[in-house]
């Protein structure tokens, strides 16, 4: 099989299964981010992708030949790490060609291929000046350049935005994702944030204590998210509690939901139900009934809280779409059937 293919990996430390039993094919050229919070094995994955780290069992395959015991030096793959470990001697230049030095390249390699690769992160004429004298962004970007200089097979990075700036790191994850689609280079970047992986990922990897819940293209895990762990952790939801009535109905927080089944056999369930999807009516007919609680204008969207039935309902609105209601008003809450997504309890 071409690309990368992890084959029920484990890595153990003691007692402790830090990445259990995960398996995963990367196809070449797709943009991959190992999303999940911290302690979930997805650093302790890439480095094991990396060689930094063996495998307990399992196996790792690069285009159909195992990798899982290949020195890190010979895996011809490019990384990037949070620090960005660039060496504060050298110059710009000399950062992004050293690992040209080593391999033995000419200085006229060198010269030509930094030049390129300047020209590439939008930085030309920077290769003489002093990494101390750039500003966070341009120090990412030479860290990228650097990773790329040998045209690595596989491109890895370990949340490499994390240490800028929110502005910042918005415009990087634009520009990366915009690099990595120029190369067609197969990238795989770890990180927690979820708007990050939204923005960059062909393929979303959530994981959760070793092992990864779900694996598919950013839109599905925001709109079908396999459990309520990935449902709460992709975006902002509302996980409500429902219940079958004897007709087959679905109940929630008390209230029958028209139009809204749960599937045969399932008698309570966990409804996903996103914020831009809920609105907010006039009570009765159907809706849930609640109180508004507080109004966040955020300018771009105004969010409306709601409490019903003892648990909170967030509803997100654009200033043109902007419900009349204020705090203490009494409201109805409807819930699109084909916008809820029924998750085991």
């Amino acid at each position: 099989m071409s690309g990368l293919s992890i084959n029920a990996v484990t890595k153990r430390f003691g007692d402790f299964n830090a990445v259990d039993d995960v398996s995963l094919s990367v196809p070449h050229g797709t943009f991959v981010c190992l999303l999940g919070p911290s302690g979930c094995g997805k650093t302790t994955l890439l480095r094991m992708i990396a060689g930094l780290e063996e495998p307990t069992s399992g196996t790792i395959a690069l285009d159909g030949a195992d990798i899982t015991g290949v020195p890190t030096h010979q895996r011809n793959f490019g990384m990037v790490f949070q620090s960005l470990a660039l060496f504060p001697h050298l110059s710009v230049g000399g950062n992004i060609a050293y690992a040209l030095r080593i391999r033995g390249a000419s200085r006229q390699e060198q010269a030509g291929r930094v030049e390129e690769l300047l020209a590439l992160i939008d930085l030309p004429g920077f290769a003489d000046r002093p990494v101390a004298k750039l500003s966070g962004g341009q120090r990412q970007r030479v860290a990228i350049a650097r990773a790329l200089a040998l045209s690595p097979k596989l491109f890895l990075l370990d949340e490499p935005l994390s240490a800028l700036d929110a502005k910042l790191r918005e415009a990087m994850q634009l520009e990366l994702r915009q690099l990595q689609q120029r190369l067609g280079i197969t990238t795989i970047v770890v990180t927690h944030d979820q708007r990050e992986a939204m923005t960059m990922a062909d393929l979303v990897v959530v994981m959760g204590k070793g092992r990864i819940l779900q694996a598919a293209p950013p839109i599905d895990i925001y709109r079908r998210p396999a459990d309520a762990f990935v449902a709460g952790f992709i975006g902002i939801t509302n996980l409500l509690p429902a219940e079958a009535d004897g007709a087959g109905r679905a109940t929630v927080l008390g209230h029958v939901m028209p139009g809204l089944k749960l599937p045969a056999g399932m008698a309570k369930a966990s409804l996903s139900v996103r914020p831009e999807d809920v609105r907010i009516v006039a009570p009765g007919a159907g809706a849930l009934d609640g109180s508004v609680t507080f109004v966040r204008d955020l300018g771009g969207t105004i969010e409306t809280f709601v409490q019903a039935g003892g648990a909170t309902i967030v509803a997100v609105a654009t200033p043109r779409e902007r419900p009349d209601v204020g705090v203490g008003q009494r409201v109805g809450i409807a819930l699109p059937p084909e916008s809820c997504v029924v998750l085991k309890p």
